[in-house]
């Protein structure tokens, strides 16, 4: 049971490093170049404080939604490790139902933020023009666009979280009979 829990241990360790290298390369090359007011690598480059906010706040709100898929693929793990049995799902299928949840994590993490930020834009275009602001160098709009990114992530998370526990395989306990 001791070395289960090790591997287990390690395994949830070397899922986060992963996790954390892809969802910072993949979500930082899709929103650098997603911006159709700027090319926000060339501003961060440039010193733009508001858009290194901006940023900064896109890379947390999609680590805290990939922590959530990542959450239900240990827990899988753990179960397939401590519990394992004729039921559960063998160590290839439990690989590609990880891969897939860490999968749709990322997706709906990416999805979710861009949908935020540009209904967001849309709902304030008449006295913000965000873009043009944040490419100007406005602090306060980073700052807000930034904090609407972590409050959208924060929710995100929790339906990813449930969403994902949803989709993962449960364990069969057999049938419990009450008699009288």
């Amino acid at each position: 049971m001791y070395n289960e829990r090790i591997i287990v241990a390690i395994f949830h360790f070397l899922l986060m490093v992963v996790s954390s290298g892809l969802v910072v390369t993949l979500t930082y090359r899709v929103f650098i170049g997603a911006n159709p007011d700027f090319h926000m690598g060339n501003e961060i480059r440039d010193g733009n404080v508001a858009t290194g906010v901006l940023v900064a706040a896109i890379l947390y709100g999609a680590s805290l939604i990939m922590m959530a898929g990542t959450q239900t693929s240990v827990e899988m793990f753990r179960m397939h490790m401590l519990a394992p049995g004729e039921a559960t799902e063998s160590l290839f299928n439990l690989f590609w139902i990880i891969l897939a949840h860490m999968a749709v994590s990322l997706l709906l993490s990416v999805i979710s933020i861009s949908t935020t930020l540009r209904l967001f834009g849309r709902l304030t275009r008449r006295e913000l023009h965000a873009g043009q602001e944040l490419k100007r160098g406005n602090t306060a709009v980073g700052i807000v666009l930034a904090s609407v990114v972590i409050v959208s992530s924060l929710y995100v998370r929790d339906g990813v979280l449930s969403l994902s526990k949803a989709l993962a395989p449960q364990p069969s306990f057999g049938r419990i009979q009450i008699e009288k």
